[in-house]
């Protein structure tokens, strides 16, 4: 496929290994939407990603074709398709059960920091350089030919994330770009941040308050993720940066600990609770973050509920024992005692790699949960009103229940109940 659109200058040769280019769904998005004056390419995070030999998760095209058309050669190919952004050129392809975004080179008209108004054109050098870093401005075409319109391969390789043209401007026509900048970073940047790129967004940083918090709340997410998040957490709390996203402190040492406690026990990197390390020193933090970040109930439930199992381990440099670990499993769920005792590990001054810490995140995952053998039923069947004396006497059967082992014979259990129902009728 030639690509007359573009100067022989920007080509910066071929991209050879790429797994995505082999892939028949993407060479049929390539092929359909080249010929009759039109070209397409793939670009974005796909190239990167494949240059630095990490995993593609996705693949996005540009094309010089109008909506209209994209839509029309996809009807006449049988290909199921939806106009998820017609007014900013994109069309969604699906393709054996999966979407594949083509938008229309464009042009910014006008921007607020949030929102762009578009006119499409058919240069693949202006659409790269309206993008936001160097090192997202690749593209490559259907024969494998890479272009390079802002030096991004050399920013990629020493690990370099610079903004394309004027950091300010760049910024002030999406003020998320000061968060994606340092979601990049975490993720692919080696050494000092760009001196440039942090001056800027330190200099618009009133503009983050004009975001939407669903916005923020997905980069942040993202952001914890990236190999260098503790890193690039401790300068965003240096510029201030968490005093206008979160309106609090963080703690991003403690962010540091707790990614390298996930190593230590081979444990998949966790967004959810890299963002509790980082931001809930106490439970009322999590409110803050449901209000902050527009957290879904879910997401609120679990820190909250970290949050208050850490506060009942606060200043342990050792971990409870597997008797306690018990209890804390019946009284509180898996979920949330792992998620505690993560972060009780972070608190402390113990190695990540402590062997008792270790132990007992080992001992919580691997535990089946105890189950009491008896409810408020067993109580209400041998006399017990409802109400509030019912509820206090559970309690107290539940905690004479763990004091005795988690028993499950029958008639121990019997006797737990009739002194539990005996102590109730002497209150």
């Amino acid at each position: 496929m030639s690509t007359p659109n573009t100067p022989a200058r920007v080509v910066a040769g071929r991209l050879r290994g790429a797994s995505f280019l082999d892939d028949r769904r993407v060479r049929l998005i390539l092929e359909l939407l080249h010929g009759g004056g039109e070209e397409a390419r793939v670009v974005g995070g796909a190239i990167r990603n494949a240059l630095l030999g990490e995993g593609v998760e996705e693949v996005d095209f540009a094309t010089t074709a109008p909506p209209q058309i994209v839509l029309a050669r996809a009807a006449a190919a049988g290909l199921k398709s939806a106009p998820t952004g017609l007014e900013h050129g994109t069309v969604t392809l699906l393709i054996e059960g999966s979407p594949f975004e083509v938008t229309t080179l464009r042009d910014d008209v006008e921007t607020d920091g949030r929102h762009a108004k578009v006119r499409f054109s058919r240069s693949f050098e202006g659409d790269a350089r309206r993008r936001d870093f160097t090192i997202n401005a690749l593209s490559v075409d259907g024969d494998g030919v890479l272009y390079d319109y802002a030096d991004g391969l050399a920013d990629l390789a020493r690990g370099t994330i610079r903004f394309i043209g004027d950091p300010r401007l760049r910024i002030r026509e999406d003020y998320l770009r000061s968060l994606r900048f340092f979601r990049f970073f975490a993720a692919f940047g080696l050494g000092a941040p760009d001196a440039a790129a942090l001056a800027a967004v330190i200099a618009e940083r009133d503009g983050l308050e004009r975001l939407s918090r669903e916005r923020v709340r997905a980069e942040l997410l993202k952001l914890t993720l990236g190999a260098r998040a503790a890193e690039a957490a401790s300068i965003m709390s240096e510029c201030g940066l968490f005093l206008i996203l979160l309106g609090g402190v963080v703690y991003p040492s403690r962010l540091a600990r707790c990614i390298a406690i996930e190593a230590a026990l081979a444990s998949p990197a966790d967004a959810l609770l890299r963002l509790g390390a980082l931001s809930c020193g106490v439970a009322d933090d999590a409110e803050r973050l449901r209000e902050r970040l527009r957290l879904s109930n879910s997401e609120y439930d679990r820190l909250r509920a970290a949050s208050a199992g850490v506060a009942a381990l606060h200043g342990r440099e050792t971990p409870p024992d597997f008797r306690d670990l018990r209890a804390m499993l019946f009284l509180r769920g898996r979920r949330a005692c792992m998620d505690a005792l993560a972060l009780a590990h972070a608190e402390s001054r113990a190695d990540v790699d402590a062997n008792d810490w270790i132990s007992a995140s080992r001992f919580l995952r691997d535990t089946p949960e105890p189950r009491a053998p008896f409810d408020g039923a067993d109580l209400m069947a041998r006399g017990l009103p409802a109400g509030r004396l019912l509820g206090s006497t559970l309690k107290k059967l539940q905690a004479r229940w763990i004091r005795a082992g988690f028993p499950t014979d029958a008639l121990l259990v019997a006797r737990l109940i009739d002194e539990a129902l005996a102590e109730a009728r002497e209150s």
